[in-house]
């Protein structure tokens, strides 16, 4: 009985979504955003959405700058994030020359020389402005092969939806738990793997084995994965730092941040990693994902 009411719980929940994302994906731009503006007031201010989360990690991250521009920082963060999960739903049913047009990367070649000395790319990036179009903009603007990892949901219905719709363009999608499969199967061919690190590592494993490093002026566990993958197959890393250009309109910048990686030190990549994400998020620090619960841990 119960299986049987997680099942219609879930095909409920399904179904509410697919009517969400069905009246987004009919949605102007112009029309999208204005609905992006109520509900970032409504999150804000009603809802107070992960409200203590946000204010203590701004308050942390940034102790010298006033309530005011704390305030004004987590007004930005707000709007970041509806506009963000409404362009999500948008890409639901964008053209491909909407999303080139709206997701430009502006130096691909980048890749494509990098390719001809390795058998792959570690693609890095944050969970800043909008990172959920690159899993399609990339495949379509690249003429490589894509695999980008996701954490799978617990409805199996909507992470299906997702999936396809991620995948559509071309890229491979593969759960966050088969990594190490991934990289072992595909190490002979050309890829591209797409990593956002910035996230806090899970207990156990990860957490053991993640690095403690100053980021934004506290002790911060980063996932080993990035650093740990590159060396073992001498993959070169990849920054993909995506900056806002106006509202709707995004610029993709690609840099190489390690070029040979079993040259370094143990730590130093990662390191690197982390200045890179520290950089972008001071250049406009809106545009990160606050919400998430990044200090949850302390070093032992």
């Amino acid at each position: 009985m119960k299986r049987k009411h997680y099942r219609l719980m879930n095909l409920l929940t399904t179904g509410i979504f697919l009517s969400f994302v069905a009246m987004v994906s009919i949605m102007p731009f112009r029309v999208l955003y204005w609905f992006s503006n109520i509900a970032a007031i409504v999150m804000r201010k009603a809802v107070r959405y992960r409200h203590q989360v946000i204010y203590s990690n701004l308050e942390q991250s940034f102790p010298d700058k006033s309530k005011k521009e704390i305030d004004l920082i987590a007004k930005g963060f707000y709007q970041n994030l509806t506009d963000n999960l409404l362009e999500s739903f948008k890409s639901f049913t964008m053209t491909k020359s909407s999303i080139i047009k709206r997701h430009k990367i502006i130096n691909p070649e980048l890749l494509e020389s990098l390719l001809k000395e390795h058998n792959g790319i570690i693609g890095v990036t944050a969970h800043y402005a909008n990172w959920e179009w690159g899993s399609q903009s990339g495949s379509i603007q690249c003429s490589n092969h894509f695999m980008a990892l996701y954490k799978p949901l617990k409805n199996k219905y909507i992470n299906k939806i997702l999936l396809n719709s991620r995948a559509k363009c071309g890229t491979e999608l593969v759960p966050i738990n088969e990594t190490s499969e991934m990289f072992e199967r595909t190490k002979n061919k050309k890829r591209v793997y797409l990593l956002a690190a910035d996230q806090s590592p899970s207990k156990g494993r990860q957490l053991d084995n993640a690095y403690w490093l100053n980021f934004l002026k506290q002790k911060t566990a980063f996932l080993y994965g990035p650093e740990k993958y590159a060396k073992r197959y001498n993959y070169p890393i990849v920054y993909i730092d995506i900056q806002r250009v106006k509202r709707g309109y995004y610029e993709v910048k690609l840099s190489t941040l390690v070029e040979k990686p079993l040259e370094l030190t143990e730590g130093t990549i990662t390191e690197l990693y982390k200045n890179k994400v520290e950089d972008v998020i001071l250049t406009n620090p809106s545009d990160w994902l606050w919400s998430h619960k990044r200090w949850k841990h302390s070093p032992k």
